[in-house]
């Protein structure tokens, strides 16, 4: 790739951006987050309350990508097969022979919005497991690819947990990064109303197709990290194990550390926000703000510190301020 190729890459994430924001006020972290996980080649978990335009900020970025873009709604009664797709009878017309066919399911798309993800039981959330793994879905014992690039983000809302189905560990520990949604400030709210109530409505271009996306992929790996911060990362990730740690405050409050795929996420996630900021190099403030949506839910407190309401975020601060980087990468 060029120096030229680079450049007109790269000139692609502003121009992205900027058509979502059309519709999406405010939510700078969220959005940065978001193609964060995008540009690592991940999955992201969205939680915030109603009215938060979590379905919204999906469909946009669907819209600002020249991508196939599909939405599960899930609910109580949804099967797998609804997911994933099923075997139908058919027959051909010359020979008169009948065979069974493989009908895709709306999992096979680029983009697909897992809507309310905690709505369905662990048996059809489980249907997910294999496609945000291994990008690939096997049924009756044949294995049928999935279009690249492929993403998948989920959402889910921390309130009305009546009738929900929290999503277990392993599940959880698929999503690359899980992005917490909050409320809009006064001035985005009032810029909200504005722009929702009238007439006007916002024309979103795609700006990006899927061929750059898997460019852009292979160039955040191509980003680089120096062993000083390879090492803090690895030493962050194994100081949440409260079996092996030295950090007090993680020993009296975690049940669970997070596994050697958050070391992996913490890199690659690192890399991506250093390239969407413009630069080749990961600096140790790329580390420590992807560090909160890698970890908070690869981080399991025990009852102890449910009960004071201690969070998972709050874990990772005192993790950040107990593991000192060397002198010469405090940047």
């Amino acid at each position: 790739m060029t120096e030229q190729d680079i450049k007109h890459l790269l000139a692609k994430l502003p121009q992205l951006k900027q058509e979502i924001q059309k519709v999406i006020v405010g939510q700078e972290e969220v959005l940065d987050e978001v193609l964060i996980t995008l540009l690592a080649g991940g999955h992201g978990l969205l939680e915030g309350v109603p009215g938060l335009a979590k379905t919204l900020l999906v469909r946009t970025l669907s819209s600002a990508m020249d991508l196939g873009f599909r939405r599960i709604q899930f609910t109580p009664d949804l099967m797998p097969t609804d997911i994933l797709g099923t075997e139908v009878l058919e027959e051909d017309h010359v020979t008169g022979k009948r065979f069974f066919k493989f009908n895709e399911g709306p999992i096979f798309s680029n983009i697909v919005l897992a809507d309310e993800v905690n709505r369905t039981p662990p048996k059809t959330q489980a249907a997910l497991l294999e496609a945000m793994q291994e990008y690939e879905v096997t049924y009756a014992g044949k294995t049928y690819p999935l279009p690249q690039p492929f993403f998948l983000l989920a959402t889910q809302n921390p309130i009305e947990q009546a009738g929900t189905y929290p999503l277990p560990e392993a599940q959880l520990d698929r999503f690359l990064l899980y992005i917490k949604i909050k409320y809009p400030t006064e001035q985005e709210e009032l810029n909200i109303l504005a722009n929702t109530t009238g007439t006007r409505k916002a024309q979103v271009q795609p700006s990006i197709s899927g061929q750059e996306v898997l460019q852009l992929r292979q160039l955040v790996r191509e980003v680089s990290i120096s062993d000083e911060l390879l090492s803090f990362v690895n030493q962050v990730v194994r100081a949440t194990r409260p079996d092996s740690t030295t950090v007090e405050f993680v020993k009296n409050y975690c049940r669970w550390g997070a596994g050697p795929r958050a070391g992996q996420a913490l890199i690659l996630t690192a890399k991506a926000r250093a390239l969407l900021h413009g630069r080749f190099a990961v600096t140790s403030e790329d580390i420590r703000t992807m560090a909160y949506p890698v970890l908070r839910h690869r981080v399991l407190v025990n009852f102890t510190a449910e009960a004071e309401r201690i969070t998972p975020e709050r874990v990772v601060d005192e993790l950040l301020q107990s593991i000192k980087l060397p002198k010469a990468v405090l940047v």
